[in-house]
């Protein structure tokens, strides 16, 4: 048939995938001339219907097939020109370059690790897939324990897991037993656990100081994070609460005096005037004995980094520092 050979030209020689479609609606659309062709079937006899569909039917398949391969080779030209009309020369210099101080977590970060490593604090690094006895069995929280309840973790199928916090590295680093002890364990951490104020990743950092005999004690303790916190927000009062850590005995929360409010009482700290801060305490011999040390003492504690810097920015949505919104990154 000419007006085969003539649509199989047409298609041929199409330069734009909009005038594809048009042609395409030209065949196929309800008023498509092979459309008009197939109704026509019911005009003529049943002797010659067969052949005639049949013919229509192999029509049909060429110019489908014929179709599809223009689309494809439209498709692909007009990607070749998009490439090549949106190339960016990387080596160009731009002014609207702005400086970047870091992200507010990585600042936060660096303030605290300064602070330790000024106080003769080592840093230790750990893997963040730990095995259950470094990040439970060791630090006191045996199978079953309700306390394991709080760290809803991630598990593996050959029973390893993500580690909920930066405990382990205390608990590989003691096993050394090359003492006295003195680190700090910053690092990413893992929870099931999202919302305003929980991420399923975060980071924090945990610090241990042990010593032979009753060398270390809360006194040291208290002097410590005493004068980190004002260090980090400045002139705030600070408290101890008594709490409960399945790793060390005595425990405690520590709170500042909300940084807002002044202590006043304010949405933020609910108008209690104290924001929590960390949490601290004595290693209990159990995480000792776990580790191979004997006759020996010392304490541990563990912040959010997160934590800290929603308060010293006054960022009020955790999600907000993994969101890359260039209008909350600018500011930094």
């Amino acid at each position: 048939m000419e007006w085969v050979d003539k649509i199989l030209k047409d298609i041929k020689n199409l330069e734009h995938l909009k005038d594809l479609e048009h042609l395409r609606l030209s065949i196929f659309g309800k008023k498509g001339f092979l459309t008009k062709e197939f109704s026509n079937l019911k005009n003529i006899s049943d002797e010659a219907r067969k052949k005639v569909a049949k013919d229509l039917n192999d029509i049909k398949q060429k110019l489908e097939s014929s179709l599809l391969e223009a689309r494809e080779k439209l498709e692909k030209m007009e990607l070749d020109n998009k490439i090549k009309s949106q190339k960016i020369d990387v080596s160009l210099f731009s002014p609207d370059l702005s400086p970047n101080y870091g992200h507010p977590i990585n600042i936060t970060f660096d303030r605290i690790i300064d602070y330790f490593v000024g106080m003769d604090f080592a840093i230790r690094y750990g893997p963040l897939v730990e095995d259950d006895f470094h990040n439970f069995e060791a630090l006191n929280l045996p199978k079953f324990h309700p306390a394991r309840d709080m760290q809803d973790t991630f598990y593996f199928n050959d029973g390893k897991l993500l580690r909920t916090h930066t405990s382990p590295v205390q608990i590989r680093t003691m096993e050394e037993g090359n003492l006295p002890i003195r680190i700090i364990s910053p690092g990413a951490v893992f929870r099931r656990d999202y919302d305003m104020t929980h991420s399923p990743m975060f980071h924090q950092v945990e610090g241990l100081v042990v010593d032979k005999d009753r060398d270390v004690n809360f006194a040291h303790l208290k002097f410590i994070l005493e004068d980190f916190l004002k260090y980090m927000f400045g002139d705030v009062k600070i408290r101890f609460r008594s709490s409960f850590f399945p790793f060390t005995e005595p425990s405690a929360e520590v709170d500042i005096s909300c940084i807002f409010c002044k202590g006043s009482g304010c949405r933020v700290c609910s108008n209690t005037g104290w924001l929590e801060v960390l949490g601290c305490g004595v290693v209990a011999d159990n995480v000792f004995e776990a580790s191979g040390l004997k006759n020996v003492s010392g304490y541990a504690f563990g912040m959010g980094v997160e934590r800290f810097a929603m308060l010293l920015y006054g960022v009020n949505d955790l999600r907000s520092f993994f969101e890359t919104d260039l209008r909350l990154l600018e500011q930094f």
